[in-house]
C-alpha cells in the first residue's frame, strides 16, 4: 500500500513510526510549515518532519492543502491511501477524492463524541470514565467521515491531559497499523456516525486554565489534570500567579469562603471550594519552578486565611 501520511505533532509522528516499521511504502509525508520558537524566531520543524527527515522519506509543507499548487502536487504522487493525524489544516473534497482507499483519519475520541480540535482534554474535563480512538473515513466535514474502527480505553482519576495523549497516541498508532492492510482487502466495513449524538469541541486557551473556585473540587481537581501539561490551571495569589498542578478532591466541608485556605498541613493546604475542598500537593508561583507543596510554604509562608482569586 502507498501511502501519503498528513500529520504534524507528536500524536501524528507515532502513528507515521509505526507504519514506516510495519513495511508500509510512505510516498510522501505532508506536515505545516516550519515555526518559528522562542524570542530567538528560529524555525522549528514538526515532530512529523524531524521522523521523516531522518528515515529519508519525501517530505511537502504547503501552506495551504486546498490550494491549486498544493492539489497538483499531489495529484502527481502515485499514492493508494492517504492517513490523516492532526495535520492541522482542512482537505478539500478536491484533495480527499485522490487516493483510490480515499483519506483516513486517526482522531483521539469515540466518534461522534468530541468532533473537533480538543477532544482528549474535553474528555477528561466532562469527567467521562472512558475515550478512545476512531479510525473514520474522512468526507468534507469536521469529523462526520464513516467509521471504520474503534477501540476505547480507560480514564483514570490521575490521568492527565498528557497522559491520555500518551495512551491515545500508542492505541492510535496500533490501530491504524492493523486497519491498513483489513482495508486493502475490503474487510472494514464503514458505518455512518449517528449525527443526533455527535458532540463538537473547540480549541483550548490559556484563559481556560483560571480556576473558579466556586465550582465544586471535583471539577476543580478535572480542570488542573486536564490543564497539565498546557496551558495549565492557574489561580492569584496577591499580585502573582500561582499555577496548581496536582491536587485531588476531599469530602472535608469548612466555613471558609471559596477559594480561602483553611488548613495547612507540613506537605499539603486544603483550600475551600463551592462544593468540598481542594488538598493541593504540587505548585508553581510566577517566576519559580514547579514545587512540592510543602517547599512552596516554607518559602512563601503560606498561613490559613489566605485568599485565592
Amino acid at each position: 500500500m502507498k501511502i501519503v501520511y498528513m500529520g504534524t505533532p507528536d500524536f501524528a509522528a507515532y502513528a507515521l513510526k509505526k507504519l514506516y516499521e510495519a513495511g508500509q511504502e510512505i510516498v510522501c509525508v505532508v506536515t505545516q510549515p516550519d515555526k518559528p520558537k522562542g524570542r530567538s524566531g528560529k524555525l522549528v520543524c514538526s515532530p512529523v518532519k524531524e521522523f521523516a527527515l531522518e528515515k529519508n522519506l519525501p517530505v511537502y509543507q504547503p501552506e495551504k492543502i486546498k490550494a491549486a499548487d498544493s492539489v497538483a502536487y499531489l495529484k502527481n504522487i502515485e499514492a493508494d491511501l492517504y492517513v490523516v493525524a492532526a495535520f492541522g489544516q482542512i482537505l478539500s473534497q478536491e484533495v480527499l477524492d485522490i487516493p483510490r482507499f480515499g483519506c483516513v483519519n486517526i482522531h483521539a475520541s469515540l466518534l461522534p463524541k468530541y468532533r473537533g480540535a480538543a477532544p482528549i482534554q474535553q474528555a477528561l474535563l466532562d469527567g467521562n470514565k472512558e475515550t478512545g480512538v476512531t479510525l473514520m473515513q474522512m468526507n468534507a466535514g469536521m469529523d462526520t467521515g464513516d467509521i471504520l474502527m474503534q477501540e476505547s480505553l480507560e480514564i483514570t482519576d490521575e490521568d492527565t491531559a498528557g497522559t491520555l495523549f500518551d495512551k491515545l497516541m500508542e492505541l492510535g498508532g496500533d490501530m491504524i497499523v492493523k486497519a491498513v492492510p483489513k482495508l486493502e482487502k475490503g474487510e472494514l466495513t464503514p458505518v455512518p456516525q449517528d449525527n443526533d449524538k455527535a458532540t463538537k469541541v473547540g480549541k483550548f486557551t490559556k484563559e481556560m486554565g483560571l480556576i473558579d473556585w466556586t465550582r465544586d473540587a471535583a471539577y476543580i481537581d478535572r480542570l488542573i489534570r486536564t490543564m497539565d501539561p498546557w496551558p495549565s490551571a492557574y489561580t492569584h495569589m496577591g499580585d502573582k500567579t500561582l499555577k496548581i498542578w496536582k491536587a485531588r478532591p476531599v469530602d472535608k466541608t469548612s466555613d471558609a469562603k471559596a477559594g480561602e485556605v483553611f488548613e495547612v498541613s507540613k506537605n499539603t493546604f486544603m483550600v475551600a471550594t463551592g462544593k468540598g475542598s481542594l488538598e493541593v500537593h504540587e505548585v508553581q508561583l510566577e517566576g519559580k519552578k514547579r514545587m512540592p507543596a510543602g517547599d512552596f510554604m516554607r518559602g512563601s509562608h503560606l498561613e490559613a486565611g489566605q485568599l485565592f482569586n
